[in-house]
Order: structure tokens, then sequence, then C-alpha cells
């Protein structure tokens, strides 16, 4: 499939100012085909999804790359064809247990603080924080896998604020001041499982423009002002991961998975119930859309004991993002798993957020793809909360594609510098 794509992708130049955003997911390959335009606004012009086997992918990590270059294949090109055009570039998303998103963020006392900062200056206090980044990503996989060495590697990066003796900046260069801050937000992943999304990309013919942590896409998408100001967590329930990124001090301070989705909440109704796995899946989702089904009440008894596992895991997720400081009381919901009606009155139970650190019961809703601003779709066929995720994805783009901040153009100097 992905060898016909290339040939057929051969007869017309691709579109400028478009990209493709390619959300490989544990239950679908999902691709967005949307234009940029001068502003800085997207508008989708081609959507589609196609079903990965269930031996494709494994915890939102690639387990067939053949398989997924194929899957991916057909769901670029019907996005292709509704779109009426091919972007060379694509943003691919990435999650998994083993990718750990966090901030790091160093304040450092100028001798000198009469004199202007320059760009070396800053140059290498952004080289000091992502090196001690490294140093951290490293433990914590290395801890996590049992493994003695593991190839870790910087999948993207992003300044998310800076400051001179508490004065918030959006470029330090030619300021004074003693005590300079900068907060980076890093993502890493294991080189095995960052390059099979690389190898995707490459088998697909498409110029891979950034691998984004997913996490940190949903919870950069909404953009509000009250996000920003007030803080907010973030979940997203995949088929076979559940991302949870913190928004806190106006900024992304850290992003955590766990291999617990919908496909782990079907694989129980298919077990119990003793059903095939393609009918299980069909009867959850019928549940989940409120639909009259077979055999309701034991459904909805295994859900609840799934959901209580899982919200246990997420629990143990905010605790640790929490870091010992009081977490935000907004709770925004995506991923076609937050469907189940059980996950967002789990979340919102005394039983689960009295255990954290929350100075009230947290607000919890569902996000939906018209709380996007900075896109818009053409196509309308993008609907409900399983559709965030690849316009996160999408308004990475958008936003790499705008003129990029002082600070984020000093950071990819530095980025270019460690890498050479």
């Amino acid at each position: 499939m992905a060898f016909l794509r290339r040939i057929w992708s051969r007869d017309e130049e691709p579109a400028p100012a478009a990209c493709t955003a390619l959300d490989v997911g544990t239950e679908f390959a999902k691709a967005l085909v949307f234009e940029i335009d001068d502003q800085g606004h997207g508008t989708v012009r081609g959507v589609a999804r196609k079903r990965q086997g269930l031996s494709h992918m494994q915890s939102g990590t690639v387990a067939d790359i053949a398989a997924v270059v194929d899957n991916c294949a057909v769901a670029l090109q019907e996005a292709e064809e509704m779109a009426g055009f091919r972007p060379s570039q694509v943003v691919i998303g990435i999650a998994g247990e083993l990718v750990k998103g966090f901030t790091t963020t160093l304040t450092q006392e100028r001798k000198k603080p009469g004199l202007p900062i320059n760009d070396a200056e800053l140059m290498k206090l952004i080289d000091s924080v992502q090196r001690e980044a490294l140093h951290e990503a490293e433990r914590a996989i290395t801890w996590e896998t049992g493994l003695p060495h593991v190839d870790v590697r910087l999948v993207h990066s992003a300044v998310v604020g800076a400051s001179i003796d508490g004065y918030a900046l959006s470029n330090p260069i030619g300021f004074q001041g003693r005590h300079v801050k900068i907060g980076i937000f890093n993502a890493f992943a294991p080189l095995v499982h960052l390059g099979a999304l690389q190898s995707v990309a490459s088998q697909l013919d498409l110029e891979l423009l950034e691998v984004v942590a997913e996490p940190y896409a949903v919870a950069r998408v909404l953009g509000a002002e009250n996000v920003r100001q007030a803080g907010a967590m973030f979940v997203d329930v995949g088929g076979g991961t559940t991302d949870v990124a913190l928004v806190r001090q106006g900024g992304i301070e850290g992003t955590r998975m766990f291999a617990l989705g919908g496909r782990a909440f079907t694989k129980s109704i298919a077990d119990r119930l003793d059903l095939p796995f393609p009918r299980a899946e069909s009867l959850k989702v019928d549940y989940a859309r409120g639909l009259a089904v077979d055999r309701h009440d034991e459904i909805a008894e295994i859900v609840r004991d799934d959901v209580a596992v899982w919200a246990a895991g997420v629990e143990l997720v905010m605790e640790e993002l929490a870091a010992g400081e009081m977490l935000p009381s907004r709770i925004h919901l995506c991923g076609g798993g937050s469907r189940l009606p059980e996950i967002q009155r789990a979340l919102a139970s005394e039983r689960f957020w009295k255990r954290l650190p929350l100075a009230r019961p947290p607000e919890v809703s569902i996000m939906s793809p018209d709380q996007v601003s900075a896109i818009s779709d053409a196509t309308e066929l993008l609907v409900d909360q399983q559709d965030v995720t690849p316009l996160g994805l999408a308004y990475q783009a958008i936003e790499l594609h705008t003129t990029e901040d002082p600070l984020d153009a000093t950071l990819r100097r530095v980025l270019h510098a460690m890498k050479v």
C-alpha cells in the first residue's frame, strides 16, 4: 500500500503552506491534511482513519513497522483525496510509558548584573538546562526498564518561561539583572521507539517536521488564557495508553503516560463475557454512546471494575506530577476511551480527588474539536473527543510554521550544537 501511494503521489506537487498530522494510535491511525494561512490559522481539508491490527501496536508503541506503514498509507491516501492535495511534511504524535516529558527550570546568579545579557550567555544557560534534562530522562528510563544502558533521544523541546529578577520576559537578550531563570519542557523517548516512527515517516515518503509527545500537544491546543493562569490537567484516554499533562503557573510542567486504555476495557469484556474481541469492542462503543446493548448490566459492572483500576493509575500519575504542590482544579478529558461515562464520574468522585493535593473538587469536562480556535474543520467530520489529539498535533505544526519566538530560536541553535 505504501508503494502504491508513492506512485500515486508523484502526479502532483504538494500544496503550499500545507501539512499532515499523523496520530499513530493503538486502535487507529488517524490522518489530518490541513492548510496554514498567513495569519497562522489552520483549515482541515481532509481527514481519515484506519483501524490497526491487534498485533500492530502495543501500549502506544509500534510493534510491526510494515503493518503500521500500510495502515497509515490507507488513512493518508483517503485524507489526501478528500483534501485534493498532498503535503510533503508530517507531524507525528508519540505516546507510551517510556516517553518522559518534564519541565526543567534553572536559576543562575550573574556575577555582573549590570552587563546586558548577550546571546552567548543565554545559549550557555540553555545548554546547562538541556544537559541536566537529558541526564534526568536517562535515569528515569533506565530505572523503569531495569536495563543498564538505554539509548535515550530528545523528542521535542520548547521554552515555557523566562524571567530576570522575577520579571517575566519573552526575550532576555539586552536586559540587565542578577537572577536569570529559564524553564524548558523536554520530551524524551528510547531510540527504538522514536526510530520506529521515523521509519514510518520515511517509508511513507514524508518529510518529518517534528515528533511531538501527544500529551504536550493536547495540553497546548486550547491556548486559553484562563488555562495558562489557573492551570489545568489534561487526560487523554487512548486505545493503549492514558496520557496526563499538567499545566501550572503558566506553563506545561510535565507529562506522564501509563499503559492502560480503551483496549484493556474491551479485552475485559471479551474475556469475562466469552466474546470475540471485535464483538466486545462494538458492544463497548455502543454502551459508551448510551445505546441499548445486550447484557448491559454485565458490561456496566465490568467497566466499573476496570475504571476503578484506571483511576488508581491516574491518581498515582497526578501525585507524581504534583511534586508536593497543589494541583489545579480543572481536568480536561479527551480520547476515544473518555466516552465511557464511568471515566468522567471516577475523576469527579470524592473518593478520587480527596487523596490528591486539590483545594476543591475538580471541574471535569470533555474536550471537543470546536474548542480548538486556531484550526477550522472544513470537512465537518471532526466531531468528538477522539479528534482532539490529531488536532493538537496539527496545532504544533502551525506553531512551527509561524514566526519563531526568539527564545525558541536560541534553543534550536543549542540543540543543533549539542548534536554536532
